[in-house]
């Protein structure tokens, strides 16, 4: 097992060339058959944990539960972490610098703080706020002497301002404030993403795909985009098999999507090989 430091020191390599996939598991399992499928490195997802839970997205999952989910994660894996940390749990500099703290304690090799306000009137906090957060953000983890990198994020395409100027704005001014890593979920053309990438060189660019996309890796790499993160894509991808094969047996009195299943046999020798790996 790397060390914290270890895995601090390859999550930020990794962010210095080329284009790597950081796919995000919701359990201890899907973090360890991640690892098994050698990606480089992974990052929690608020919406599967929060799914996880039996609780909405952005709305009843404290910042302790995360911060125990993303302990859970740091902990199932020898790879570097990133924390979807969402808006830090917190309003106010002060309180998000306090809660970032916190989050650097669990082991976490990357954490993200978004500018979604939460307010559905304003649903992104005034530039000027939202800066001072990210600054706190940034100062936060230099105070605690942890080699953490910090992803600003603007939220303006999720929630209803799809304002590509203004996000390119928002990741700019983030950028100065000291964030390592900048990110605009929502953005999906080639144009938007490479207008992203031109706006913030060099510092990285990590882009969402969660969707059916024509775009692949190579394609996202040919664009300059150094990380892409799936969010909660393969949490609601499980949850869509689960779906269709309850909903066939209580609405048709039907087993055939059970066609899809994993098979247990496969599952079962991956986890107790896996189990040995870890505990001997």
């Amino acid at each position: 097992m790397p060390t914290i430091a270890e895995k601090r020191s390859a999550f930020r390599r990794l962010h210095e060339q080329g284009c790597f996939v950081i796919p995000n598991p919701w359990d201890i399992g899907t973090a360890r058959y991640l690892q098994h499928l050698h990606f480089k490195a992974l990052a929690t997802t608020s919406a599967g944990a929060a799914f996880s839970l039996g609780r909405p997205d952005n709305e009843t999952v404290t910042r302790d539960d995360m911060l125990a989910h993303i302990k859970m994660i740091v902990e199932a894996s020898d790879l570097p972490v990133n924390a979807d940390y969402e808006s830090g749990y917190a309003h106010e500099s002060a309180k998000v610098a306090k809660n970032v703290r916190l989050c650097v304690e669990t082991g976490v090799a990357g954490l993200s703080i978004e500018d979604n306000s939460g307010d559905r009137a304003n649903p992104l906090y005034d530039l000027d706020l939202a800066v001072a957060r990210i600054r706190a953000a940034r100062a936060a983890i230099d105070k605690a002497g942890a080699d953490v990198m910090l992803t600003g994020r603007a939220e303006c395409f999720l929630v209803g301002r799809p304002d590509l100027q203004e996000a390119i704005e928002r990741l700019v001014a983030y950028a100065a404030a000291g964030a390592d890593c900048l990110y605009a979920p929502g953005i999906k053309s080639r144009e938007e993403i490479a207008a992203v990438v031109l706006a913030v060189a060099p510092k990285p660019v990590n882009v969402l795909v969660g969707h059916a996309s024509e775009l692949t890796v190579d394609d996202l790499a040919t664009l300059g985009v150094r990380r892409i993160s799936v969010g909660s894509g393969m949490a609601r991808a499980a949850w869509g098999g689960f779906i269709r094969v309850a909903r066939g047996i209580a609405e048709q009195g039907r087993f055939d999507a059970f066609a899809d299943a994993a098979p247990h046999a496969e599952l079962n020798k991956f986890f107790r090989e896996d189990y040995k790996r870890r505990t001997s």
